[in-house]
């Protein structure tokens, strides 16, 4: 059976539907690559025909930066830093601390443009912990970004100043010895 709601548009300045509010998730934990279901998240998500960004700040490889996403589908766009490896230390190189900065830059104005509905920063707190992207551009990016996009950090040890501001956090530990 299918079903259609018809409305009268009384008022046309007011949208029919209230706009809902994105909230910022947290998912910390002592690990890394540990976080599996906000990826899971993200795929269902654009997989019911909303916007995705997901930025691995720490992960590169593949020759990818802002310039070169992955695109999964119509609605999620991937992107990893443009470096021939995965940052592990803070001590970087100018060149890679500028392919960082860089898509720190990029994904900020993605976000302010409104494309997504879902963002994803991947290991942001090792970012912020590292001191390679500065923790108070982190909070006033989290504080200004469009009222309907949803924010979802992951990394362990996330800066207590961003927990502050989560609306949900979940931390996420090994009930087994390895």
């Amino acid at each position: 059976m299918v079903f259609q709601l018809e409305t009268s548009v009384v008022g046309a300045e007011r949208p029919i539907l209230p706009m809902i509010e994105g909230l910022v998730r947290v998912f910390t934990g002592p690990h890394r690559s540990f976080y599996t279901d906000v990826i899971a998240q993200a795929l269902r998500t654009a997989g019911q025909g909303n916007s995705v960004l997901v930025v691995q700040f720490l992960k590169g490889g593949i020759r990818q930066g802002s310039d070169h996403p992955v695109r999964l589908g119509q609605r999620l766009d991937w992107f990893r830093c443009d470096l021939p490896r995965y940052i592990d230390t803070p001590e970087l190189e100018d060149t890679e601390r500028q392919a960082l900065q860089n898509l720190w830059e990029h994904t900020r104005r993605m976000v302010r443009e409104g494309r997504y509905s879902l963002v994803v920063l991947d290991e942001l707190s090792l970012a912020i912990n590292f001191g390679l992207i500065p923790e108070a551009e982190v909070l006033e990016f989290l504080r200004t970004r469009p009222p309907e996009v949803e924010v979802v950090l992951t990394g362990p040890n996330m800066p207590e100043s961003v927990l502050s501001i989560a609306d949900q956090i979940t931390e996420l530990k090994r009930m087994y010895s390895p």
